[in-house]
C-alpha cells in the first residue's frame, strides 16, 4: 500500500502520519485515504479531545413518583459589591 493513485485526479498520493495511524494524500487535490480501522482510531482520538474540552456538567437524575422538591436555594450574590450592600 505504499504506491497508490488518487481516485479523483489519478495523481500520485503519499503515506502521511496523523496521530496514531498513517493517511494517504494526494498532492494534487490533497484528497485523503485511509483505512476503515484508522478512521476508527481517528474518531476515538477526537472523541477523547471533545470529552475533556466540554463544560463539565452532572447528568440529571432521573424524576420518580416518590421525589420531593427540594428546598429553596438561598439567592445568590452576582458580585462582591453586592454583599456588601445587600
Amino acid at each position: 500500500m505504499d504506491e497508490m493513485t488518487c481516485p479523483q485526479c489519478q495523481s500520485q498520493m503519499s503515506p502521511r502520519p496523523v496521530g496514531d495511524v498513517s493517511v494517504h494524500q494526494c498532492g494534487s487535490c490533497h484528497g485523503i485515504f485511509l483505512e476503515r480501522a484508522d478512521l476508527g482510531v481517528l474518531i476515538e482520538a477526537e472523541n477523547d479531545y471533545h470529552r475533556d474540552s466540554g463544560p463539565k456538567t452532572q447528568p440529571l437524575p432521573r424524576i420518580t413518583a416518590d421525589m420531593v422538591a427540594p428546598p429553596p436555594k438561598a439567592p445568590v450574590s452576582r458580585s462582591y459589591i453586592e454583599t456588601l450592600f445587600g
